[in-house]
């Protein structure tokens, strides 16, 4: 890149930039250059965050200075005269008249703002609506400022509690180390509250923090009374306010950034603010922002070397009026075959990769995983694109044709597709696309081929479409089936001793078990341990349900979705735990559950556990199921499985032989849990008091000599767990050890248990000596007793 000065193409904008040797950061000796270089880079992390909102910008036109002798800044809102005219703006209403705000969509916008010397980037926590109107706050925003004699460390501890009173509202939220001194927190809304309403629950969570530890916390805007104290800031939820954006350089002596965290590093005592350099090693990818969708598609592809349509904007084209959308299906022979599926929506065509292309039928499912979006005169290219360039193959149109829309959702899309007649969908095909894993391009969904209206459903494809054996839904205490712990290589070394079997692969949801007895009007559930918990669950089981006029017993996990919609058996905790019907009624509309069904035992009075999964699995997609209850789909692919519940925080995947009979109350070689991070069932034997009544916990695993301790956890805890662990421990305290051994250090001063309770961990390594390292607390597992816990010796995948 020239040193001194350009015009640049990015993203189809042209843009002059200049004095890029000048140096903006003294101290570190950044230069401008590396600024610019910076905001281009992480761009797709950072719109997100800031797309669709109007940015405020500290400007720094001769460089912050150095600690002794910082530079002046100014604020800047409106934006500057010889912006570009690309540059979108959007204005607002000030006393003194209008103004126009930047509204930075794209990769270009934010490059012109780095070369105006705008260092610091800020937004308010709500976005423009269709019509340049103020939208409802799409995010609640939590600012913690440590006070003269605290730093990032108590910072974290109050960021902690927020958390654990968030996510007892249904919000879980994103810590970011602001790059100045405190922490940051972000919170997913629905956006059906106004900004000050907002304000409004962020004060009151604010003051509950005060009232719990008046000490550390403190609620009120006066500086006086913040020495030795985190002040909750609460009013950056104000609509007229904006915050520095996450990602956003800060004008500090050091480039600085307001960097995304994870709840493991505020663990960390050491814990610091992030560079800029280092920032751009760790920042995940992100979305195309939404504004200009084409953006990666022209990124990805030279105009000048390709035969595709290469559009000059980003930007969609205009939505057409009248007449039904289009579809296209094209046959890729690419690296590998794939067939590239994609339906006309919103001026561009939203597309998918289908490595073995539509299902013929209902009998079975495809992988499919979201490419970039493409232009519309995509629909009709056929052609060879040159070895060396992107998706480099000859493409050519399998079927086309115009599709009714029934459903298109953020996971779901329903369509009926009228293709060519006579051609090879059949002529007219309906279809859905659900997505099983991950946001935006490479997110993955199962593509499956519903009946048309007018026609019966496609009858599962099985030897024994019928079973006729004994009667089995009075079995009200079947063990399930246990998968057997396993490495990514044992899993792949499973597949290939089953030969032509295809692989079977599930998710593994992070909940707990459940078999269902339904006998056509009503559903009881009982827990792996075989105890009742009909009534723990009232919107499985209140009467409203319908799984259709035939009894079946059903196998499947019960999950509690977090706010980005995975299972989260932190949630699930504030609802296994309760016991009274009140409790109950209180937190099912704040914490409901939905029961994921992978299998069943018998169904219309006959037995199904001696057929093979791949014939359960038939007979369950039989069964008319709706919200709450969802059958989820299948891969047939290890790999592809491993990645998708890697991208989406999912706990792991469920291996199985589709060959398999189902086996109750065995663990076997037949179903293989492989798992991305290391968990462990353990019996609590102990406590250990401190600043808390509980510091941390002394654990056991059940071995051939008794109850062998396997170390401590003192982390994880939130101060609802705390109570709810002193009040089920304290009847159980004895002077009796239950471990058959345990370090003298340890035992000091240790308070012994009866080892009754069982909790989960999760951890970084097991030693030779049997102790977990690192543990951090994941919470109670009341569906399980101390004789079924075994050690798990897997490895992360």
């Amino acid at each position: 890149m020239p040193r001194d000065e350009s015009t640049v193409r990015i993203g189809g904008r042209r843009l002059r930039i200049s004095n890029l040797d000048k140096v903006m950061y003294p101290e570190t000796g950044t230069t401008k250059g590396e600024v610019i270089d910076y905001y281009a880079r992480i761009a797709p992390a950072m719109l997100p965050w800031i797309a669709g909102r109007p940015v405020t910008r500290k400007r720094w036109p001769d460089g912050v200075g150095t600690e002794e002798h910082p530079a002046d800044w100014f604020f800047a809102k409106d934006l500057e005269p010889g912006a570009p005219d690309w540059l979108a703006r959007l204005p607002i209403d000030h006393s003194s008249g209008a103004k126009d705000y930047p509204v930075v969509d794209d990769v270009a916008s934010l490059v012109y703002l780095a070369q105006v010397a705008s260092l610091e980037i800020h937004v308010p926590q709500w976005r423009f609506d269709a019509h340049g109107g103020r939208s409802n706050p799409d995010r609640m925003v939590l600012d913690l400022d440590p006070g003269p004699g605290v730093g990032l460390v108590e910072c974290a501890e109050v960021a902690r509690r927020a958390r654990g009173i968030l996510q007892d509202m249904g919000l879980d939220p994103v810590p970011v180390t602001s790059g100045s001194k405190g922490i940051h927190l972000y919170a997913a809304l629905p956006g059906k509250q106004t900004s000050d309403q907002v304000s409004a629950v962020a004060r009151e969570l604010a003051r509950a923090l005060e009232a719990d530890d008046p000490a550390l916390v403190v609620s009120q805007m006066a500086k006086s009374i913040r020495p030795g104290r985190v002040f909750l800031d609460w009013s950056q939820n104000n609509g007229s306010k904006t915050t520095i954006a996450p990602y956003s350089l800060r004008g500090r002596p050091h480039p600085t950034v307001a960097a995304p965290r994870t709840w493991e590093e505020l663990h960390d005592p050491d814990l610091r603010h992030l560079t800029f350099d280092e920032v751009l090693t760790r920042a995940p990818s992100a979305p195309p922002d939404a504004s200009a969708p084409l953006q990666t598609y022209i990124d990805k592809r030279s105009a000048d070397r390709t035969p595709e349509p290469v559009p000059d904007s980003p930007r969609a084209a205009p939505t057409a009026v009248g007449g039904l959308p289009r579809f296209v299906i094209q046959e890729h022979h690419a690296r590998r075959l794939h067939w590239d599926f994609r339906l006309e929506r919103d001026g561009v065509l939203v597309s998918w990769a289908v490595p073995k292309g539509v299902p013929p039928d209902g009998s079975r499912n495809s992988l499919a995983v979201m490419t970039e979006d493409h232009p519309l005169d995509y629909g009709s290219f056929e052609g060879e694109i040159p070895h060396g360039e992107y998706g480099a193959g000859s493409v050519t149109i399998w079927d086309d044709g115009v599709y009714e829309l029934e459903k298109w959702r953020d996971s779901e899309v329903i369509a009926t597709l009228d293709g060519r007649p006579g051609g090879p969908l059949g002529g007219r095909a309906r279809v859905a696309l659900i997505r099983t894993g991950g946001e935006g391009e490479k997110s993955t969904w199962l593509l499956h081929r519903m009946a048309l209206e007018d026609e019966p459903a496609p009858h599962p494809a099985r030897p024994n479409p019928e079973p006729t054996a004994p009667a089995a839904t009075s079995r009200p205490t079947v063990a399930p089936m246990l998968a057997t712990a396993a490495t990514p290589a044992q899993a792949r070394n499973a597949v290939r001793r089953w030969g032509d079997a295809e692989p079977w692969v599930e998710a593994k949801w992070d909940g707990i078990r459940a078999l269902g007895i339904w006998d056509g009007e009503r559903l009881r559930l009982r827990a792996r341990s075989g105890a009742d918990i009909t009534e723990k669950y009232p919107e499985l089981t209140g009467g409203d349900l319908d799984l259709g006029p035939d009894p079946a017993v059903l196998d499947g996990e019960i999950v509690a979705l977090d706010a980005t919609g995975r299972p989260s058996f932190t949630r699930l905790q504030s609802r296994m735990n309760l016991t009274r019907s009140s409790e109950i009624a209180r937190e099912a509309p704040r914490t409901p559950v939905q029961w994921y069904l992978f299998d069943v035992l018998s169904w219309g009075g006959a037995d199904a556990t001696d057929l093979p999964l791949a014939q359960r699995r038939g007979i369950l997609e039989r069964i008319p199921v709706h919200a709450p209850v969802v059958i989820p789909p299948v891969f047939d692919d290890l790999e592809a499985a491993l990645s998708a519940s890697r991208a989406l925080g999912l706990e792991g995947v469920v291996l199985k032989d589709p060959r398999s009979r189902y086996r109750s109350g065995s663990r076997g070689e037949e179903w293989l849990k492989v798992k991305h991070t290391r968990t462990q069932e353990v019996v609590i034997g102990g406590i250990r008091p401190g600043r808390r009544p509980i510091a941390s916990l002394l654990l056991g695993i059940p071995g051939h000599d008794g109850l062998r301790y396997a170390g401590r956890v003192g982390t994880g805890f939130t101060e609802r767990d705390i109570e709810r662990l002193q009040s089920l421990l304290t009847p159980l305290r004895t002077d009796v050890s239950p471990f058959a051994t345990v370090p003298a250090a340890d035992a000091s001063d240790a308070l012994w248990v009866r080892p009754e309770l069982v909790g989960e961990v999760e951890y970084a390594e097991l030693t030779p000596g049997g102790i977990l390292r690192h543990s951090r607390w994941r919470g109670l597992r009341p569906d399980k007793s101390p004789g079924e816990i075994v050690r798990e010796d897997d490895s992360p995948a």
